[in-house]
């Protein structure tokens, strides 16, 4: 939700606190099997911990949000992708009271990658957490969302929708999946882009908005993306047929892709996405329907790692 939106509370920071918020069944209980592992390395470097164990989405949102406007000095969520796009959220509507601390424990983990962690290691993140220093990161913000990765409006936002349906296979396999599926029934869609001001109508396969690299379990849809460079990157892949298509899929996880003459790259502050009956995914969660406002929020965020 927008700063915008919410009234900021008085807030007193603490020294060196640390609340961490997982969900025990993310990665198949991965987290729970590290949970021990992490708090004691936490507790161990002289943190204050809180350790706070979520059901579901709903209870880790409030969790979060209590700990974060009761002023801890940093919260730490240890899951996949959805409780990292939780996380994000709720310090980013609170600037400036909270670092971020992020430990990859699911399946695509794809934010976490953007931000060059080693998300085979997530010990490691917590160390990089317990004895580190945090670094600023731009933030996109999508209507009254934030997202740290990527924004999917187009074939990719399909197969998105197809995947998070899908009850197998697991992991990134998923969405190679979706995609052999969903790419028997797609078209070129028609979208109208305003960037920087200036409209453009176009047919396009997808038009990617990226702060990040990756998405989909390692596909390098914005490859070189920097977080940190206060600007947004776009990836437009213009009209193909599905069999052009088909060969470009394989190489968005090695970024060799964008090399294609019908893929276009640009850089900006602010993207419009409009198109008949839009979906559109962040960080793998769906966003609302309607066009999208999407401007980048440079060093919105101070995330460890």
């Amino acid at each position: 939700m927008s700063p915008d939106n919410l009234a900021r509370p008085d807030i007193q920071a603490s020294r060196d606190s640390i609340a961490l918020v997982v969900n025990p069944s993310a990665g198949k209980g991965r987290s729970q099997r590290l949970l021990p592992q992490v708090a004691g390395l936490f507790r161990d470097t002289g943190h204050r911990l809180d350790i706070l164990l979520s059901r579901h989405i709903d209870e880790a949102y409030a969790m979060a949000t209590e700990a974060v406007t009761g002023g801890v000095d940093t919260l730490v969520v240890m899951g996949g992708d959805g409780m990292v796009h939780l996380g994000l959220n709720v310090v980013a509507a609170y600037p400036g009271v909270s670092n971020l601390g992020l430990i990859p424990a699911g399946t695509g983990n794809d934010l976490c990658r953007g931000l060059g962690l080693d998300v085979k290691n997530p010990v490691a993140c917590a160390q990089a957490i317990a004895v580190g220093s945090p670094r600023p990161i731009d933030v996109l913000e999508v209507n009254d969302v934030f997202v740290g990765g990527v924004v999917a409006t187009g074939f990719d936002a399909l197969v998105n929708r197809r995947a998070n349906a899908m009850p197998r296979p697991k992991g990134s396999l998923r969405y190679a999946v979706a995609a052999l599926v969903e790419m028997g029934s797609f078209w070129p869609l028609p979208y109208r882009l305003v960037i920087d001001g200036e409209p453009r109508e176009l047919h396009a396969m997808l038009v990617a908005v990226g702060n990040t690299a990756y998405y989909g379990g390692g596909m390098q849809i914005c490859p070189g993306a920097n977080p940190a460079d206060g600007v947004l990157d776009l990836t437009i892949v213009h009209e193909a047929s599905r069999a052009k298509l088909l060969r470009l899929l394989p190489q968005t996880f090695s970024g060799r892709f964008a090399r294609d003459p019908l893929v276009e790259r640009l850089q900006a502050r602010t993207v419009r996405v409009e198109r008949p009956g839009l979906v559109g995914y962040g960080d793998g969660e769906r966003l609302a329907a309607g066009p999208l406002d999407i401007a980048v929020r440079p060093g919105l965020l101070s995330v460890y790692g």
